[in-house]
């Protein structure tokens, strides 16, 4: 069973006679403890009014695409950035048609497109409308995208017909909005987690760095918070805002992140290097700006320190986790890393791969653990980040690797 204590749900009212439960649902949300914002199709304003669902939710209810005042902040990326769940309630044909197919001409419709968050639909329209085979096919290419649908409810409907279409109850809906968050998951558990590249200084301007944005470790820390675990973020230089709930401790080089990750590491029940940190660094740094005088410029690096080992050697060690990002031979060389860093996992993906390499909002990777592999399929990241902390809470369950000698 999951819970909605303190999670942020956008709920989004779209025209049909069963917009009148959106009442109903924004209090039944409220009281598992979610804070409710609302926004609203302008043929939903035909069925219940905007001010009432304001007053219900506590907060302004959003209108408009092109909304002056709002769009002046972007106002539809903030809301998209704000949910950890948009729950259409009640989710009219004409919307799940237009939600199926990525349009974007009204404020609803384009925070679902801008949103990283989970997406819900509770269908609710006349029974041979949700036979169609349109509105099937429809669904079917939502599930495809990891959109959850909810019901619809059989019965009595509005048109004097009786069968499959009505909007499941408000109820029945809270608990199936509860049940998609894993929290409790980790609920007592510590997580510690390094995310972004680190930078090596040659000089007071320049340094050897990678292209890791960080995105990967920042959306595994999002869900370390909603499965409940408290969560340390050791980031090198991103351009990601800190993740709400985290503690985010920002370092450079790699010799800080593994000071602090050391730090921090006593007494976590859960380490994860997502970090893509520099093999090495510079063997001095410059005072000053290093001039262009010759042709040609020769660097000795020495090696940096290996913070996923260091942590997998420790005498008291979390369960390790570490990821691979390699160009060729995945499974091979994701492997290796397992067995000579004495992991108890490795994440690995191909960052050959433009479509799911460094920057890139999806991802898609393979897990190796001592005994076995197995692939995900290409995804969100935030997606994949829910999926990983599921798999890795379940290894709490098997004892400890004890650290190699």
């Amino acid at each position: 069973m999951g819970s909605l204590n303190n999670k942020r749900v956008l709920l989004g009212v779209t025209g049909g006679i069963a917009a009148y439960k959106s009442a109903e649902l924004i209090r039944c949300l409220q009281g598992e403890g979610a804070e409710v914002r609302v926004v609203m199709t302008p043929a939903a304003t035909e069925f219940i009014t905007p001010l009432t669902l304001q007053a219900l939710s506590g907060n302004p209810v959003s209108l408009k695409l092109l909304d002056t005042a709002a769009e002046a902040a972007m106002g539809h990326i903030e809301l998209a950035r704000w949910a950890d769940l948009i729950l259409v309630a009640p989710a009219s044909a004409d919307f799940i048609a237009r939600l199926c197919h990525g349009e974007g001409n009204d404020l609803l419709s384009t925070v679902c497109l801008a949103s990283h968050s989970m997406i819900a639909v509770a269908p609710a329209m006349n029974k041979h409308m949700w036979e169609n085979a349109a509105t099937q096919q429809n669904l079917q290419l939502l599930r495809e995208h990891a959109i959850h649908i909810f019901g619809p409810a059989s019965g009595y409907q509005a048109c004097g017909d009786r069968g499959e279409g009505r909007m499941e109850a408000p109820a029945s809906l809270c608990t199936m909005a509860s049940n998609l968050f894993v929290s409790g998951l980790l609920s007592g558990k510590k997580i510690v987690i390094t995310a972004g590249p680190t930078r090596e200084a040659l000089d007071p301007v320049r340094y050897i760095s990678n292209h890791s944005s960080g995105k990967m470790g920042y959306a595994l820390a999002q869900a370390a918070v909603a499965a409940g675990a408290t969560t340390v973020l050791v980031s090198g230089p991103v351009q990601l805002e800190p993740p709400e709930r985290v503690k985010t401790i920002t370092v450079e080089s790699a010799a800080e992140m593994l000071n602090a990750t050391l730090n921090e590491v006593g007494g976590a029940d859960i380490f994860i290097a997502a970090a893509a940190v520099a093999d090495y660094r510079p063997a001095s740094i410059a005072e000053q700006k290093i001039k262009k005088n010759d042709d040609d410029m020769f660097l000795q690096l020495i090696k940096n320190p290996d913070i996923v080992a260091t942590v997998a050697a420790l005498p008291k060690r979390p369960l390790t986790v570490g990821f691979a990002a390699e160009t060729e031979n995945l499974e091979h060389h994701a492997t290796l890393k397992l067995h000579k860093k004495n992991l108890d996992l490795v994440i690995a993906n191909d960052v050959s791969d433009a479509e799911i390499g460094f920057n890139s909002d999806d991802n898609r990777v393979l897990l190796v653990q001592p005994s076995s592999s197995k692939a995900l399929p290409t995804m969100n990241k935030h997606l994949l980040a829910n999926k990983l902390i599921e798999h890795i809470a379940s290894l709490l369950d098997t004892p400890p690797k004890i650290p190699l000698s």
